[in-house]
């Protein structure tokens, strides 16, 4: 039967354990530091299945698993059923466009309550407005409305929009607010199309790339200094905290047109929003993907 040893009479004095206190406060990991996403980045709540302090963090970046906005998949099973038995890539483009046209009623605006002629009526905002506007001026009301959406399903905050978002209610915010609510007011369910988008991307994905778990994205951006740096630790590579959604390249020529400084980075597949090969002429140029932000792990590619 095994004896324990007994308490030292003055414990304050004596170490209860023989291994040196600064090797139990030293981290795991030599050089590996995993910050945290910033309080002011992140909301307490969101609409999907992991909380935005995970899926905004390095850990996630490294070691992703699905994310799901809340009663999607569930909401729309005939159309995963549909698809699922369609090999090409192109032809799901097309069935899901259609699904899209017939669920939210976009070519029969009337049906979804719109009155003809009735003053303010938008009846043309719909999620390829959306991602077009992205696409022409990533600081427009269409921006707006996907930063906003970013914000209430992962739970990410907007870092920027025409100027610095550092402070929920300062007149900064304030006017960002009023322009997402400009681009929602009068529509159709604007934010469950982008809701059913961003499930259609990740299907696609795991349909086109069933192996992989990231792709390499490039960024050109100019002024990297005024960027949001949370580690800068090693040579050619940063920790930053980017905007809540982002537009990347698969080109790194292509991404480097865009500023005098690239960035490399491997990024979930969950994290992909939309891309520009996912329907016919959705986005045009750049081989655009649109990456939800949180921390990102960069490298300093050479053009």
């Amino acid at each position: 039967m095994a004896s324990l040893s007994p308490i030292p009479a003055k414990a304050e004095e004596t170490p209860m354990s023989d291994i040196p206190a600064s090797v139990c406060r030293a981290p795991d990991k030599e050089g590996e530091i995993f910050s945290t996403l910033p309080r002011l980045a992140r909301l307490p709540i969101n609409r999907c299945n992991l909380p935005a302090d995970i899926l905004g963090g390095l850990t996630y970046q490294r070691h992703p698993t699905p994310l799901q906005i809340d009663g999607v998949a569930d909401l729309h099973k005939p159309l995963w059923a549909l698809l699922d038995d369609i090999p090409g890539a192109g032809e799901r483009a097309e069935r899901f466009a259609g699904y899209m046209e017939n669920h939210f009623r976009l070519r029969q605006p009337e049906d979804a309550g719109l009155v003809t002629g009735q003053s303010g009526a938008r009846a043309k905002a719909s999620y390829l407005r959306v991602v077009r506007g992205w696409a022409f001026d990533s600081e427009s009301r269409e921006a707006a409305v996907l930063k906003g959406w970013v914000e209430s399903r992962f739970g990410l905050s907007p870092r920027h929009h025409g100027e610095p978002l550092r402070e929920p209610g300062s007149a900064a915010w304030q006017r960002y607010v009023e322009i997402r609510a400009q681009g929602l007011r009068g529509t159709n369910a604007l934010e469950s199309q982008l809701d059913l988008l961003y499930a259609y991307t990740q299907y696609e994905l795991a349909r086109q790339f069933p192996q992989r778990t990231h792709l390499r994205l490039y960024r050109g951006v100019n002024r990297l200094a005024e960027h949001e740096t949370v580690q800068d630790n090693r040579q050619g590579e940063k920790v930053l905290l980017l905007n809540n959604i982002n537009s990347f390249s698969r080109s790194r020529e292509r991404a480097g047109e865009f500023g005098d400084d690239l960035l490399a980075v491997d990024v979930p597949l969950p994290k992909l929003a939309f891309f520009s090969r996912l329907l016919p002429g959705m986005l045009r140029g750049e081989d655009e993907y649109v990456v939800i932000g949180g921390l990102y792990r960069v490298r300093l590619a050479r053009f």
